[in-house]
C-alpha cells in the first residue's frame, strides 16, 4: 500500500495564477485572527491560510478552458438567468424542455444561466446528474451564451471535486456559496474559497437567508486580489451592493425586487434572475435601457409573487401554468395552491402574454394535474 504523507508546503501565486492581497479596509482584528492560525497554516499575501495537502496533489487545471474564458467574460455579463430545471413524470430530467428553455433565454437577451443553481433545484441532484447537465448545456448552447455550473459545497472537498469536474466539461465559470448549516468561522471561509478559486472565473454567493450566515465583506476584500475572482452574487441588499462596487467589485444583484435599483442607482453589473425565467426580454430591458421606474413597478408584482414561498415553488408553478415545463416536482417542493395560480394568470394578462416565455395560453390548472415525484 502507498502511503501519502501530509505535509505543509508554501502556497506561491505564481504557480496557481492567484495572489490573495489584503485590502487596506480590511478589519485589523481579522487579518490578526488569520495570523493567529496555528502552526502547520501557510501564509498568502497578509493572510495565512490552510495548507495541509497531499505532497502531489494538483487542482485539474485546463489551460485551453482558461484561455476560452477570462474573468473579464463573466464580469461583463448583465443579465444572467438561475435557469430552471424541468423534469419528466419519472423525476428525470426533460431535456427537451430544458433545452426549449435556455433557447428563449438567449432570444430574449440573457447572455448566461446558473446551471443547478438553487433555483435549478441542485440540491436535488446527484453530483452525477449535476456535471451532466452542466456538461449537456456547454455542448449545446457554450457557444451562445456563458454557462456558469453551481458546484459549490458546505464540504470544501465536494465543492473542489466538482468545480474541477465542471470546469472539465467546459463550463465558462463556477458559483460558490460559503459553507452553509454547519458554517464556519472567518479564516474558514477565506480558505474554503481559496481552495476553489485556482480553477477558473469564481462568482461568490451571498444568501444569508439560505446559509444562515452572512459572507461578511472581509472575506470578499481578502479574495478580491485573485484573478480567477469575478464578482459576487449579493442578496444582502443596496448598502451592501454600493460598499462593494465603490471598491471596483463587479456585484449581481441576487433580488430581482431591487436588482434595477442596484443596477442604476447603485452600481451593480446586472442580476442574477429568477424572473429572467418568464421574462427575459423585459429583464434584458431593465438592465441595459437605462433607469426605468415604469417598466420596474410593472414588473414588481411578478417579482413579489414568485417569493410568496421560498424560490423556486413559484417558478416551477408559473411555467407549468404557461406550458413550457410539465407539472412535475421533486419533492419537497410542491406547487404553489389554486389562489395563487389564479394570482399568476392576472399578472400575466397584466404583463401581456406575449412578453412571456412559451407559446400556450397560460392556464390555472387543477391541482390532480401535477406530479410529485419522492424517489428520482
Amino acid at each position: 500500500m502507498q502511503t501519502h504523507l501530509l505535509s505543509t508546503r508554501t502556497i506561491s501565486p505564481l504557480s496557481n495564477g492567484c495572489a490573495a492581497t489584503a485590502s487596506a479596509s480590511s478589519s485589523p482584528s481579522v487579518a490578526a485572527r488569520l495570523r493567529r492560525l496555528p502552526s502547520g497554516l501557510q501564509s498568502v499575501g497578509k493572510f495565512s491560510l490552510a495548507a495541509i495537502t497531499l505532497d502531489d496533489y494538483l487542482p485539474m487545471r485546463s489551460t485551453e478552458v482558461k484561455n476560452r474564458t477570462s474573468t473579464g467574460d463573466i464580469t461583463s455579463l448583465r443579465l444572467i438567468t438561475a435557469v430552471k430545471t424541468p423534469y419528466l413524470p419519472d423525476g428525470r430530467f426533460d431535456l427537451e424542455a430544458y433545452d426549449s428553455l435556455i433557447n428563449m433565454q438567449i432570444e430574449g437577451g440573457a447572455e448566461g444561466v446558473i446551471v443547478g443553481g438553487t433555483t435549478g433545484e441542485g440540491h436535488l441532484m446527484s453530483w452525477d446528474e449535476h456535471i451532466m447537465l452542466i456538461g449537456h448545456t456547454v455542448n449545446c448552447f457554450g457557444t451562445r451564451i456563458k454557462v456558469i455550473g453551481n458546484t459549490g459545497s458546505n464540504s470544501t472537498r465536494e465543492a473542489v471535486h466538482a468545480t474541477e469536474q465542471g470546469f472539465a466539461v467546459g463550463m465558462h465559470a463556477a458559483l460558490h456559496i460559503n459553507p452553509y448549516y454547519g458554517k464556519t468561522s472567518i479564516e474558514g471561509m477565506v480558505s474554503h474559497f481559496v481552495a476553489v478559486l485556482p480553477m477558473g472565473p469564481t462568482i461568490i454567493y451571498n444568501v444569508p437567508s439560505r446559509t444562515a450566515q452572512d459572507i461578511p465583506p472581509e472575506v470578499i476584500m481578502a479574495i478580491s486580489g485573485y484573478p480567477n475572482m469575478a464578482g459576487v452574487k449579493e442578496c444582502v441588499g443596496h448598502e451592501r451592493v454600493k460598499h462593494y462596487t465603490d471598491k471596483g467589485i463587479a456585484i449581481w444583484s441576487g433580488n430581482d425586487d431591487e436588482c434595477h435599483d442596484s443596477r442604476w442607482k447603485y452600481g451593480a453589473t446586472g442580476v442574477i434572475s429568477v424572473a429572467s425565467n418568464l421574462v427575459p426580454g423585459l429583464m434584458h430591458s431593465l438592465m441595459y435601457e437605462g433607469e426605468n421606474a415604469t417598466l420596474n413597478e410593472k414588473l414588481l408584482p411578478l417579482m413579489k409573487w414568485l417569493f410568496c414561498q421560498p424560490n423556486p415553488t413559484a417558478l416551477n408553478t408559473a411555467l407549468a401554468q404557461l406550458g413550457v415545463a410539465r407539472p412535475v416536482f421533486r419533492l419537497p417542493y410542491v406547487p404553489l395552491p389554486l389562489e395563487k395560480r389564479i394570482e399568476f394568470v392576472s399578472i400575466v394578462e397584466a404583463i401581456g402574454r406575449e412578453k412571456f416565455v412559451g407559446q400556450k395560453e397560460v392556464r390555472i390548472l387543477d391541482d390532480d394535474d401535477f406530479v410529485l415525484i419522492s424517489r428520482y
